[in-house]
């Protein structure tokens, strides 16, 4: 008998905050997404592989973390909004993740996603930290509002749920050969992961606009037998926050090199060598050039 093959693109797509970097890593099975606390760390749209068999059938899972749909301050604004669109014109699925505690302030999201034609999944996330009332006023809203085709609780960060999701979006992808080789994980490169984890890493040791500020671009990757040698080349947009981001003696940065280098050796399961370097570029986020010159 002749298995079926399953393949599609599967767009995660919602506010910031509401826990799609942490579903896709629970999806994926590895850290692709960077996650901290705080809203917009995601800025690109990151695809996740999955390969697998159900029931009999194979499968291809090509799933897009994106940023956080927000409404654009800078032009950098306006590139992360625009991977947001490319996710949703070739999803063949959209999962719209919101959380228990949204407020109801997702229209913007709302016009989204009256532009794409794919079955909508609507994903309540961090249905433990509520009680069954709230999870039952949440569903009903959402009924109301966007009749998706199914409405789920899950609980990213606890994994509650995410296998029922999994096999829920496996049934809704179309009869396809796979779109990427069975043992490629990813679609980006990486010197991508790589600027990533040191993004991540300023993102959790700097507070105010520091992080939202930074760029990072990997400026050499090499790989040897034994060791990768990574040039990384952190940018911000004034002198004031170069000073903040090195710290008394350049103990701040040092640290974060240090979190950032265990991560990457976690990761790419070898010995890092990282070195950091700090330079301004001003107004970095206004400017469509240089938005451009850092991969957006």
């Amino acid at each position: 008998m002749t298995k079926t093959h399953r393949a599609g693109f599967i767009s995660i797509i919602g506010k910031p905050n509401v826990g799609k970097s942490t579903l896709m890593n629970q999806l994926v099975g590895e850290k692709l997404s960077i996650i901290t606390s705080k809203a917009q760390t995601t800025r690109h749209r990151i695809m996740g592989i999955v390969n697998g068999e159900m029931n009999g059938d194979e499968f291809q899972l090509v799933y897009s973390d994106t940023p956080g749909i927000i409404k654009p301050m800078y032009e950098l604004h306006n590139s992360m909004m625009e991977f947001v669109h490319g996710s949703l014109e070739d999803a063949d699925v959209v999962l719209f993740v919101t959380d228990i505690f949204e407020k109801y302030d997702e229209e913007d999201v709302i016009q989204k996603l009256g532009k794409s034609d794919a079955p909508l999944l609507l994903i309540i996330n961090k249905i433990d930290l509520a009680t069954e009332e709230q999870i039952e006023e949440k569903i009903n809203h959402w009924k109301t509002v966007l009749n998706p085709r199914e409405i789920l609780t899950i609980s990213a960060l606890k994994n509650v749920g995410v296998a029922e999701l999994l096999e829920t979006v496996i049934k809704l992808l179309p009869v396809h050969p796979p779109y990427f080789p069975k043992d490629q994980l990813t679609d980006k490169p990486e010197r991508f992961f790589a600027a990533e984890m040191l993004r991540e890493k300023i993102f959790t040791n700097y507070k105010k606009e520091i992080p939202y500020s930074c760029e990072v671009v990997v400026s050499e990757f090499k790989e040897d037998d034994d060791i990768i040698k990574i040039y990384a080349e952190i940018y911000v947009e004034r002198s004031s926050q170069r000073a903040i981001l090195l710290g008394h003696k350049g103990e701040r940065i040092k640290k974060v090199g240090t979190e950032a280098r265990e991560e990457m050796e976690a990761f790419f399961e070898k010995k890092v060598f990282l070195q950091q370097y700090i330079k301004v570029e001003a107004d970095w986020r206004l400017k469509r050039d240089k938005i451009k010159r850092f991969g957006y």
